[in-house]
């Protein structure tokens, strides 16, 4: 066995298991692998599994509950979470809307347990192909970072993914030397989703050299410059502006390269409580916002439910913006 198919697995989970775990376990070979490699390096923390059954699929259940048979053999408490929206399940976007659901279930549940982790079996290859889908998407610095090896979500819990650096195959072949069984999801290769049919051209572009390696190598080296820009926005935030009175020094904004002000006005939204945005609108916004202020004009423009208004002064005010202007929707422009 290679150490990246052997005791690399074990060394990768090790940080993690001097806490409360709470592993999330699919059935698949990469999550069956984090849950019997955590069982065998485990120390004195707990150590919890919850398996999502999203009801999308009728044999879904039993393979919850084949999981639930494997953890309790292997002395881990395993709890069945079911996704149960309001209504049908969504007809467009299930995926994400699973996965969003399947990440709220699994917070909650981590949180009832007393975890402080939160375990994923993400491999180098789901990095690759995430990447992959957010370059389609047209996505920036942060989204083309990919998922981060951890991320704090709030109440003392940490997601964290320990196997990102590992292949794949490296955790199939962990399995299969030791007999471990598993199960294959159908729907990773359903072409009906985006992700399934990209994993199919993977392939075809590593022929051309886009590698999986060079696209976690772009996730990393996006991640890092990501992280700059955000410690500059970060300061730049706090010199531009007035602590809780939602007042930004414009002069002083459009001065900054646009990539820091961009992420001064994101952060400054988010400080407000503002609703999650796109960043196409942000970029639009922006161009707009600092082309009045460099020109010394009035902008008004309403976004993510806030109301944006630059003075000829260069004084800019962020508001909840009134209900006609929130119903009618994001990019109102208005000179005053």
């Amino acid at each position: 066995m290679s150490r990246e198919g052997g005791d690399a697995l074990l060394a990768a989970l090790a940080p993690h298991l001097t806490q409360p775990c709470l592993l999330a376990v699919s059935g698949g070979p990469d999550s069956t692998a984090l849950m019997h490699a955590a069982a065998a390096a485990r120390g004195p923390a707990a150590l919890h599994a919850a398996t999502v059954d999203h009801g999308l699929r009728p044999e879904a259940r039993d393979e919850a509950e084949a999981v639930a048979r494997q953890a309790g053999a292997l002395g881990i408490p395993h709890t069945i979470l079911t996704w149960s929206p309001r209504g049908p399940h969504p007809g467009t976007g299930i995926q994400a809307a699973a996965r969003a659901a399947r990440y709220r279930l699994l917070a909650a549940h981590a949180t009832e347990v007393g975890a402080a982790r939160l375990l994923t079996a993400h491999t180098r290859d789901d990095q690759a192909e995430t990447v992959l889908m957010r370059l389609c998407a047209g996505s920036g610095p942060a989204g083309l970072a990919g998922m981060r090896p951890e991320r704090d979500l709030g109440a003392g819990l940490t997601l964290a993914r320990p196997f990102l650096r590992l292949a794949k195959a490296s955790l199939v072949a962990w399995c299969d030397a030791r007999g471990i069984a598993y199960l294959r999801d159908p729907s990773n290769q359903d072409e009906r989703f985006a992700r399934a049919r990209l994993r199919r051209m993977l392939p075809l572009l590593a022929a051309e050299g886009l590698t999986v390696e060079r696209l976690v190598r772009l996730a990393e080296r996006a991640a890092r410059d990501d992280a700059a820009l955000d410690r500059l926005a970060a300061d730049a935030l706090a010199r531009l502006t007035r602590a809780g009175e939602g007042v930004i020094d414009g002069r002083a904004l459009a001065v900054l390269p646009e990539a820091i002000a961009l992420r001064v006005l994101d952060r400054a939204l988010d400080r407000a409580g503002a609703r999650p945005g796109r960043l196409e609108r942000l970029e639009r916004l922006a161009d707009a916002l600092l082309s009045a202020l460099r020109e010394g004009r009035p902008q008004r423009r309403t976004f993510r439910g806030f109301l944006i208004a630059a003075d000829p002064q260069g004084t800019i005010r962020l508001a909840p913006a009134p209900p006609r202007a929130a119903i009618r929707g994001d990019d109102l422009l208005g000179n005053g």
